[in-house]
Formats: structure tokens, sequence, C-alpha cells
């Protein structure tokens, strides 16, 4: 069954249709008649869209064919392949068509601001005897972080203590992405 219904010759209304071939047109057949016809494939209208991505303080920027009527929201992900350089998934940070807003479709974008998410900076503070150490390590975005998990990094073996979020607050398990810092204890 097709999303939308579809005029029938036959019928002489708009009816549910299936879908018998794709192609250059499509061809259909009517739920209520049976009747196999064609019908011409709507063309989706494409924008370059400018994307600038951030990856731990470095700036790329890429562009992008997208629909024109695809809606962009803050917080979104977005895979960004420009067909020249790497394809990077993206979160959507910031959308900019004549002001800075939260919501905008494509064709209306002139600029989107995202940071990349399938590779990711992870920032650790190691607690022990008074002391603490800032350590910095890449690790891939999906990459799960838990209170109370035992990690080694840059010869320090230290226990998961807390963990806090992008967005604002704290929690038990999150994945790399969407971490700001974490806070462990040397062992």
């Amino acid at each position: 069954m097709l999303e939308d219904q579809i005029f029938c010759p036959t019928c002489g209304e708009d009816t549910d249709h299936a879908l018998v071939k794709s192609g250059q047109e499509n061809l259909v057949r009517c739920e209520n008649c049976g009747t196999v016809h064609s019908v011409q494939k709507k063309r989706e209208r494409l924008v370059n869209l400018r994307v600038i991505v951030n990856q731990d303080r470095r700036s790329q920027s890429y562009f992008i064919k997208i629909p024109a009527q695809d809606v962009l929201h803050v917080g979104d992900e977005l895979l960004v392949d420009d067909g020249v350089q790497d394809v990077v998934m993206t979160e959507i940070a910031s959308i900019e068509t004549d002001r800075r807003v939260e919501v905008a479709a494509a064709e209306e974008a002139k600029t989107v601001w995202a940071r990349a998410t399938d590779e990711v900076p992870l920032k650790i503070s190691v607690y022990h005897s008074g002391v603490t150490h800032s350590l910095k390590t890449m690790v891939q975005g999906d990459e799960m972080v838990e209170v109370g998990e035992t990690r080694e990094l840059q010869g320090y073996k230290f226990r998961v203590v807390k963990i806090k979020l992008r967005s604002e607050g704290f929690a038990d398990a999150a994945e790399a992405k969407d971490i700001v810092r974490v806070w462990g204890r040397e062992i």
C-alpha cells in the first residue's frame, strides 16, 4: 500500500493503491477496482546545505545535498556526506537562517552547525591522594560509560564515580557523545 491516495482513472476518484513496479514511473494497482496504471514519481528538489562540523576543537566545512522540505531540529542526528571528504555522523548544534533558530526546513537554512558524534573526545578527571589528573582520549560516540566500571588510561587505573552530561545533570550511564566529563577515583 502506498502512503497517499492516488487518482484512479477507472473509479474516477482518489483511492488506495498498491505498488506493482517502481521505476521512472511507478506502476500501481487500485485496491478498489484492480486497475493497473502508471503514475509519475514526485521529484524531490534538493538544496546544497552548508554544514560546519566541529570535531575536538577543529571545524570543517561541508556542502551536502538534502531534500529541500526536510525539517532540521537542533539535537537531531545528521549524516554528513559530501562525496569528497570523510562521512561524519553529527548532532545539529545550531541552525542559521536569517537568525539562529531551533527548527527550520533545509531550504530555509543558510548554515547548520554540528558536532561530530561518531568519534568524540572523552575528558576524564582521576582523583588520588588529594591530586586530580586531567586525561583526555578519543572514543567512539556510542561507547557506553557507567558509574562503577573500572577503566585504565594513560597509566591510571580508576573506577568511574560520576558522569556529567552535555544536557544538564548527571547520569549513572551514558554514551560518550552525551558526556561532558567523567570523574574517577584511582585504584
